[in-house]
């Protein structure tokens, strides 16, 4: 099976740098049951084409496999056992190509270039061919060029491509399940690896080992940046996970947390306009809106604006979770110390795992050395916490149960006084433009869910109490009616303000 990634960037064979692969050598990388060989078809200052050849061996693939290397078959045991050895794994793209992929370029697919890290953020016009890729999909899905499209158009891609017939002596048998496809896009090359990565196995819909829970964390780290936003998530996790329920629903739930929706088990039918990827449609608030990107990356954005505009360097995300805020401000040298912080052991190791802390090759010595996590909890006083210039809490306090709010309020602002505090929260009174019913949440953990109202009553009372001065700040756009999707309270230390002022 043969895949190929053409760049036509000015000086193009840069693109050796980003997938430490040089062009003048052939190199291979062994796998389980196959061989991926990479090489450079083509290396101009104008164009350079890398090629990832497949060689798989259809016997060792059954052997080493639990369930073997074949979809099965029908007309009997023999035809099945036919199946298991005469199959198109040694030619169609799919999760072989999908492992190879990451195996053979691993540093790029995680968005590292030590020799030229000026390369890693920058968006190249990129052409991906793929000769033979499956495009099946059952009677609610659609099915070749249209599901190829369906999948990869939202993410920028310009998708062209053919189906072929199964034969030149059977075109009464129709087109064969698979099409021969050409992907052009200018995406970072970390993001355009991360489509194929995830893609291959959802248009195949099929993997050739087992599906365990490590594929939710997988299929997190390699979409966390454009699953959320994707108006097919729910299609993508179900054929990458195998439609394994269990493992389903848990992803669904964490993409909505990220892109904060109601988790499409969630959602109430009939409600007053469905959920439709976090942009509102026409309602009784006003006019269908132009999307103005995920709301997850506008409240990010603004969390570290503020962090900026009040000079923080040294930071705490307490209720970190996954990370997506740690790995916003590790990116960012302005941030010397942060310390992210959660109660919940598993979402640490997944943070672990985004930012590349469990794998010592990953990071530099000195990003590295400006952050480390830590296991507590925002109800209890932790010294550890102290002393710091900002402490984040974002999308945190409403998971906590309101019985437990003064806890949070003694160790945040009573115990760990930082300089300044940061909250987000979601607006209760914007859910009805989401089509959320009165008196229910976006997402099932919410142990409440404030208005404009009520975050101000508790954040004027806090701030009274502990000597602070709390500001309220709309994140997302802000209607007259219901106001913004986020709210944000900066709170800031008076006796240090005043010490700044004088």
């Amino acid at each position: 099976m043969l895949l190929t990634l053409t760049s036509t960037a000015p000086q193009a064979p840069d693109l050796g740098f980003l997938l430490h692969k040089h062009p003048d050598r052939v190199q291979q990388v062994e796998l389980p049951a196959a061989r991926a060989s990479i090489f450079y078809p083509e290396a101009s200052p104008e164009r350079c084409t890398v090629a990832l050849l497949l060689d798989v061996d259809p016997v060792a693939l059954v052997r080493g496999s639990r369930h073997g290397g074949g979809r099965p078959g029908r007309g009997g045991p023999e035809a099945a056992q036919l199946s298991t050895y005469v199959n198109d794994r040694p030619w169609a793209a799919s999760s072989l190509l999908a492992v190879a992929l990451g195996k053979a370029f691993k540093t790029a697919l995680n968005g590292r270039c030590d020799a030229r890290p000026d390369l890693v953020d920058e968006p190249l016009p990129l052409t991906v061919r793929l000769p033979a890729l499956p495009a099946r999909g059952r009677s609610e899905d659609a099915s070749g060029m249209p599901l190829v499209r369906r999948l990869f158009a939202p993410l920028g891609w310009e998708v062209s491509g053919r189906s072929t017939p199964l034969g030149a002596q059977m075109a009464d048998w129709g087109d064969a399940p698979y099409v021969d496809v050409e992907l052009a896009g200018r995406h970072r090359l970390a993001d355009a690896l991360a489509h194929l990565y995830v893609l291959l196995p959802v248009l195949d819909e099929a993997k050739h080992y087992w599906v365990s829970a490590d594929e939710v964390d997988k299929l997190l780290r390699r979409g966390q940046t454009w699953l959320p936003g994707h108006p097919d998530r729910e299609l993508i996790t179900r054929r990458y996970l195998g439609v394994r329920r269990r493992f389903v629903d848990d992803a669904l739930d964490r993409l909505a947390a990220l892109d904060d929706q109601v988790a499409p088990s969630e959602q109430v039918p009939g409600a007053g306009g469905a959920s439709t990827g976090g942009v509102p449609t026409t309602d009784a608030a006003g006019p269908e809106e132009v999307p103005r990107g995920p709301l997850r990356q506008q409240r990010l954005d603004t969390v570290l604006a503020v962090l900026r505009e009040v000079g923080a360097r040294r930071v705490v995300d307490l209720g970190c979770g996954e990370g997506a805020c740690l790995s916003a401000l590790l990116a960012d040298p302005a941030f010397t110390q942060i310390l992210g912080v959660d109660v919940s052991a598993r979402e640490l190791v997944r943070a672990e795992g985004r930012l590349g802390l469990d794998d010592p090759g990953r990071l530099p010595d000195q990003q590295r050395a400006r952050i480390r996590l830590r296991q507590s909890s925002a109800v209890y006083r932790d010294e550890e916490l102290a002393g710091y210039d900002a402490m984040l809490l974002v999308e945190v306090v409403e998971h906590v149960d309101p019985e437990r709010l003064p806890d949070l309020e003694a160790s945040v602002f009573g115990a760990s006084r930082p300089r300044n505090v940061v909250l987000t929260t979601p607006n209760a009174e914007h859910n009805v433009r989401y089509g959320i019913p009165q008196g229910q949440f976006r997402h099932p953990d919410h142990r409440f869910e404030w208005t404009r109202t009520e975050l101000r009553a508790w954040a004027e009372g806090v701030a009274g109490r502990h000597g602070y001065h709390v500001e309220l700040r709309p994140v997302g756009e802000d209607y007259p009616e219901v106001g913004p999707p986020t709210q944000l309270a900066l709170f800031t230390r008076e006796d240090l303000a005043q010490e700044d002022q004088a």
